[in-house]
């Protein structure tokens, strides 16, 4: 067995943070520092920007993106200390990590960070739209209309509101790589509103990908499994619920970060330039299907 299955067939212990969680308070540490990645200049020179950059899935590609060669901006809502450990580590790779603070359910904080980006690095090659929130509820009646748009506004009209700032400058070889779930295909009793987030995602992806198709810009997704981020104790899930995290997968355990950022690199560079309108699913086999 190796050293990850070791540590990760342990239950985590109980733990819980007000939203959106700050990955320096998880226990134990999400695997996020792309520690065993080697890059082999994939990226090299380009730009990306990925929202929901801080920490988590968006900490592990920010780094793997820099491992790569790639100079990125990354966007979050308010985690701060998150955000500087992350820029550190992108700047230890030898890029440079341009920081933006806001909500992406904001239309106009969304053509910001476009601009910013524009005007930091000169271009833009890659947009990750990963950023997300969910809400435990057990009752599809108490999903209050707020919670409802508030889901909405942040999981996929942000996406809307930063492909169509964004594309004006993307040229011939972009991509767009979106961050879907594995709830789109299965289902999630308690995440209703954010499961349905993610089927639109899934949809909008496959219908960019033809839209762009033309224009020789790729769109893609990846769908993860359970993954340890801040995302997970910022939940409101019951204690037992985080504690057996990801057991219920093939592989027994949930999976970390830096095993989700791969599947984010290869999307984004020339590795996978016969795919678009495809999705990636790094799930531990929690899901087999298309």
């Amino acid at each position: 067995m190796s050293g990850r299955q070791k540590e990760m067939t342990k239950e985590f212990p109980p733990q819980e943070q007000e939203p959106p969680g700050t990955e320096q308070a998880m226990r134990p540490q999400p695997q996020s520092e792309m520690k065993q990645y080697r890059g082999s200049g994939k990226l090299r020179d380009k730009v990306a920007i990925i929202t929901g950059g801080d920490s988590g899935i968006g900490r592990a590609v920010a780094i793997g993106f820099a491992k790569e060669g790639a100079d990125v901006a990354i966007v979050y809502l308010k985690e701060r200390e998150d955000a500087e450990k992350t820029r550190q580590l992108v700047n230890e790779a030898g890029r440079k990590a341009l920081l933006m603070a806001g909500d992406v359910g904001d239309q106009a904080f969304c053509k910001q960070v476009i601009d910013r980006s524009l005007d930091e690095f000169g271009k833009l090659d890659v947009l990750v739209n990963n950023a997300g929130e969910q809400h435990a509820v057990e009752r599809p009646e108490d999903i209050s209309t707020e919670q409802l748009h508030r889901t909405f506004a942040t999981n996929i009209f942000s996406m809307f509101y930063l492909i169509q700032a964004a594309l004006p400058h993307m040229k011939e070889g972009s991509a767009i790589v979106n961050t879907a779930s594995v709830v789109a295909y299965r289902g999630s009793p308690d995440l209703l509103d954010y499961a349905a987030t993610k089927g639109a995602i899934v949809a909008l992806t496959r219908s960019l990908a033809r839209n762009l198709a033309s224009r020789k810009i790729r769109v893609n997704a990846v769908a993860p499994g359970p993954i340890w981020t801040p995302l997970i104790t910022s939940t409101e899930f019951p204690m037992e619920k985080v504690e057996t995290f990801g057991s219920n997968t093939m592989l027994g355990r949930a999976g970390q970060p830096d095993e989700v950022a791969p599947s984010f690199i290869f999307l984004a560079s020339e590795d996978s330039s016969y795919l678009t309108g495809h999705v990636l699913h790094p799930d531990g086999g929690e899901w087999v299907g298309d």
